[in-house]
């Protein structure tokens, strides 16, 4: 199904969205577009919801396990818009958004779906899920120019720190169970990179409800959803993949001449599975078995 604008879309919206978990995609251009959302499907999605400029490209075969929505995607707001208007129009339902060339990872996700994964992280009575986005790179810049290979794709094995999240109505106390999370390309090129767009945490995973919105710096208007865990113990967390930095690093005219390599002696081969990332100390299987 393809919609020509979100307001078509929305009109079909609430029968469309009815059962989750569902996947919204940015699609920012057609890099990695259908690999995005085969792995996602894979994953278990119900529905994969793919926001693009309607000349954007997507292969037939893809595009047809999707529901499509024509949106201009350059706007500075595009992505707080579509995930807003999916809010209020399917309440109750679990939801996770991202962008192409984009790849979400949560503990044992080989072997448990993301259904599965819900209905366990429910019960432990959360209503939203912190993930953390993990930049993957090309480790030969002369052979892909773009930095995205998923057959040759880099992490950082290591260069991930926290800091408080002062909270400026309380006399900039720190924030009950909310940090702000650092590292990866956005830590080792930041003279590039604006300070409000440094952080990697990002509350993906989601379960709408009236009144929720999502903000730009990827927070919500309700506390809660934004804290890392219960008050009562550790909960699950997930690793969103991702190539946009290194794709933005590369074709930014003021960085991609400074950067001839992102390798550096923490450079690590990515192996597509999550054993890595918890290895790592990227997710955190909480409770979860």
């Amino acid at each position: 199904m393809r919609y020509s604008s979100l307001k078509d879309f929305l009109s079909d919206a609430p029968s469309a969205l009815a059962k989750g978990p569902v996947a919204l995609i940015m699609v920012e251009d057609e890099v990695e577009v259908d690999s995005t959302v085969r792995h996602h499907l894979d994953l278990g999605f119900k529905k994969v919801v793919l926001f693009a400029d309607p000349d954007v490209e997507v292969s037939p075969k893809v595009e047809t396990k999707t529901i499509r929505v024509d949106l201009d995607m350059r706007g500075e707001h595009a992505l707080t818009t579509a995930v807003n208007a999916c809010i209020e129009a399917a309440p109750n339902v679990w939801m996770y958004y991202c962008y192409n060339a984009e790849y979400l990872f949560y503990p044992f996700c080989e072997t448990r779906t993301i259904g599965e994964m819900l209905a366990f992280h429910t019960e432990e009575r959360r209503d939203a899920m912190l993930t953390y986005v993990v930049d993957l790179y090309a480790g030969d810049l002369s052979k892909f120019p773009s930095a995205v290979s998923v057959d040759e794709a880099m992490l950082d094995k290591t260069g991930y720190y926290a800091l408080a999240r002062n909270d400026p109505a309380n006399h900039n106390h720190p924030k009950e169970r909310q940090l702000d999370f650092y590292g990866g390309l956005r830590w080792r090129y930041e003279e590039f990179i604006p300070a409000a767009k440094r952080r990697i945490d990002r509350i993906a995973i989601f379960r709408a409800q009236k009144g929720l919105r999502l903000n730009d710096d990827h927070t919500f208007n309700v506390a809660e959803y934004n804290t890392y865990a219960c008050p009562w113990h550790h909960n699950l967390t997930a690793a969103i993949c991702s190539f946009r930095t290194a794709k933005a690093l590369k074709r930014n005219p003021g960085s991609t001449f400074a950067i001839n390599t992102f390798e550096w002696r923490n450079s690590v081969p990515f192996d597509w599975h999550s054993r890595q990332l918890l290895d790592f100390g990227l997710i955190e299987p909480g409770q979860w078995f």
